[in-house]
Formats: C-alpha cells, structure tokens, sequence
C-alpha cells in the first residue's frame, strides 16, 4: 500500500547522531523523518513497510529508476573482478570514456572524478590554468556543488549587488569568494558589461543549460560562446544534472550549443561514485602529470576516481538509454503529469503552476514561468513547502521546494496516482491555508 501517513513512523534514535538529525540539508516535515530500507523500480520503502512512489530518483541519477535489472547486474559482475583499483587503468572506465568522447560533442578527452562538487571544482581549475586568470562567471541561483568557488550567490537571501554574491556557507574565505563573479540568469547584457568591466580578467563562466528548472532563452547560451570566443574565456557547462537526462548528446546537444568543459555526473555513475570533466583536449591536457611543476600544470587526484563498478553500471545505464524512443516517452509522460498537477491546482484554486524541462518538472508558487532565480525568490516558497509536504503525506516521496524526476520506471498508473496524490494535496492544501509570506526560496 502506498501511504506516506500510516503507520506512524518509530522515532530512530540513531539519526540523532547526525547534525540536527539529518542526512543532508533538506528540511522535511517533522512526521516524514522516515528511514529508507529498500528501493525497486519507482518505489521506496521505509523500516515500517511505509511505500513510497519516488520522484527524487537518487537527485535524478536514477533515469532508469531503482534496482533496474541490467544495471545491477553490470555492477554484480564487476564487483565479482575489482571492486576498487588505484592510480592504474581500468577496462569499464576506458571503455566509458571511449563511449564519452564519441556521444559527448565537446568531448575530446575525460579527466575522470568522484562527484559532481569535484567535476566542477576542477574545470574552474583547468579554465584558471589555460588563462593565467583568476575570476569565474556564474550566475545568481546555479548550483555548482559544495566547495568554496561554488557556494556563491546560489541561494541568497537578497539580490546580489551583481557583480558581486553573497556567502552562501559559513567557513568560506574571503579571498575565494572574491574570485567569483555573478550575473543574472538569461540576462546576456549583463553579462557582457560585467565581461567589458572586468577586460582580460575572468577564466571562464560556468552555466546549467537548465538552471535547477529555469531553461536558457534560446539565444542565451549562443551568446556565451561567442562572448568567450570574443574573450578569450572558457565556457564550462555543469551538465551534472542534464547530462544524458536532457537527450544522448546531453544539454549541449539539446540546445546545438558546444562548451570548451562539461561536467559530468548523476546518470554519469548511475548512483555510483563517478563523475568526470569533457571537453577540449589542449584544455584536459593541462592535468598530464608529465606537466607537474609547471604553473599551467592542474592537480587532480582522488581515491575513487574513474571507480570501475560506477564505469560497468554507467555503461549499462546508457546502452538502455540509447533506445531511439526513450526521451521521447519521458518527455510524454512528464508532459502528461504536469498537464494533470495543473488541471487539479486550478480546480482548488491554488495560485501555482506546474513545469517541466524533459523528465524535471517542479510546482512553483510563481505568477509565470521563470527565467532566473530572482523569479523563484519573488514566489511563496512558504507555501510551495506546505503544498510538497502534503504531496509527502500522500505517500509520494519529494524534498520540499526541490525540482524533481520521472524515470523509465514510472508507469502510467503511477503517474496517474500522482496526479490524484497532487489533488489529494491541494484540497488539504486549501482546507488548511494559512497566511504565507514570500520568503527566500531554497535551493531549485
């Protein structure tokens, strides 16, 4: 039975001995504080047999949904050779890089990582090092990661006096934050007069096609790549989200818009520890350690990098995904779930939209689509929580004010039990409104 309600869940008193109880920094409701036992295909269920149908996907991973036969049994297989191999080559990841550089269209060479925080971290490195420059472009609300060249402007609570962010993490330098510049969103004007007051300074800007679930304008990606054409910059796509979730040639196909870099991970992994950086090969090749001691030289380095059971379970993820038809359905449904969350918002009244990019879709408490974060900010996310934390009591698994996913393993029913899940939650919803206030917005 699908029920996010019943039974009630037993407090686990070992949760407490993590940072205010959580795995993470995603507040749930106080009665959804549930512990995860299994996952299958599009459900979850918890230590008190509560099942949930997930639209989380492992933070969208899971493309094919959880346990899928064929990518488990790649990683089966491959733990049953080498688990784990250090500082020497592996056949699954250089069979996955060769599968990179011919599907990827930026991708000449792969530098392989562990995470999407680290994907990041060192293209902003190799695009500093290419330059002999010091300042990065991002923009207002682009999630980037965890690290201190990242954390940014990503969810501030005011506007940012652009070019300059706010801190978004205690801890983190001065001096690295002063490093990174910040522009708008879809607003390539900005961009240029920043590019114009800063001449000969800035490395490379570093842009989600897919902005959490702001689509670029069309003509805006365009107009980076000329500008850093123009500049002398690098042009760095965070594809950890829309790599291979966007089409089989990723965001940069999707839009016909080649980076310098593009960072991978998510579905690069298939949930597994992997994550990598594509792109230009004199770029990629600053990190040949034959280079190491020069100035140009880029470290990189880490324990689980290029993980052969993460390479074994990705390349069995992607010859699934190859199927001419699978996008195509994902966008469908998608489509179809969303057309059915919008018919029961306007039924109840409540002031909300549903939206999606492909297989992301979010409910926004927003006058219109967005085109940058200073739009999702403008919105209720007080209220875009309580509606997400009603769909959680409907037995649907969502982080409040977080876009989410639809996998291969949604099926019709499930989609249409969510769309009754989403009803259910807007008569709750409204049954017991409350005032809201327009507050800062979390992270999308």
């Amino acid at each position: 039975m699908i029920s996010g309600r019943k039974p009630q869940q037993r407090p686990d008193s070992r949760v407490q001995l993590l940072p205010g109880g959580l795995p993470g920094p995603y507040l749930l409701p106080d009665d959804q504080h549930h512990v995860f036992r299994s996952a299958h295909g599009s459900r979850l269920v918890t230590t008190e047999s509560v099942e949930f149908i997930d639209h989380v996907g492992g933070a969208g991973a899971l493309i094919l949904g959880h346990g899928h036969p064929a990518v488990v049994e790649a990683a089966q297989r491959q733990l049953g050779r080498a688990m784990h191999l250090f500082g020497v080559h592996n056949e699954p990841a250089l069979e996955l890089a060769e599968r990179l550089v011919d599907t990827v269209p930026c991708a000449e060479r792969i530098a392989y990582a562990t995470t999407g925080s680290e994907a990041t971290a060192y293209a902003m490195r190799m695009a500093r090092a290419a330059t002999g420059r010091d300042l990065v472009l991002k923009f207002e609300g682009g999630y980037h990661g965890n690290h201190d060249y990242a954390l940014v402007s990503t969810f501030p609570s005011a506007r940012s006096d652009f070019p300059h962010g706010h801190p978004d993490t205690g801890g983190q330098p001065a001096a690295t934050r002063s490093t990174i510049l910040v522009a708008p969103f879809n607003d390539l004007a900005t961009v240029e007069q920043i590019f114009s007051d800063h001449s000969g300074r800035i490395a490379g800007i570093i842009v989600e096609c897919v902005q959490r679930i702001i689509p670029a304008d069309e003509t805006f990606l365009g107009g980076l790549r000329e500008l850093c054409d123009r500049s002398g910059a690098v042009l760095i796509f965070d594809e950890v989200v829309t790599g291979f979730r966007l089409g089989p040639t990723s965001a940069q196909g999707h839009y016909g818009v080649h980076p310098d870099l593009a960072t991978f991970g998510k579905i690069i992994g298939a949930g597994g520890p992997l994550s990598c950086v594509a792109g230009r090969a004199d770029l990629l090749d600053h990190a040949d350690p034959r280079r190491r001691g020069g100035s140009d030289h880029v470290y990189l380095n880490g324990t689980l990098h290029g993980n052969p059971v993460a390479a074994a379970a990705t390349l069995a993820m992607l010859d699934e995904l190859a199927d001419p038809n699978v996008y195509e359905l994902l966008d469908a449904t998608t489509g179809r779930l969303c057309v059915g969350a919008q018919a029961a918002l306007d039924r109840h009244g409540v002031p909300a939209i549903a939206v999606h990019v492909g297989s992301l879709w979010q409910i926004l408490f927003t006058d219109g689509p967005p085109r940058s974060y200073a739009d999702i900010a403008a919105g209720d996310s007080l209220a875009m929580r309580r509606l997400d934390a009603e769909l959680l009591r409907q037995g649907h698994f969502v982080l409040p004010g977080v876009r989410r996913f639809v996998s291969t393993a949604h099926t019709d029913a499930d989609i249409d039990a969510t769309i009754k899940a989403i009803d259910r939650a807007c008569a709750r919803f409204v049954e017991h409104r409350e005032p809201t206030q327009r507050s800062r917005s979390s992270e999308t």
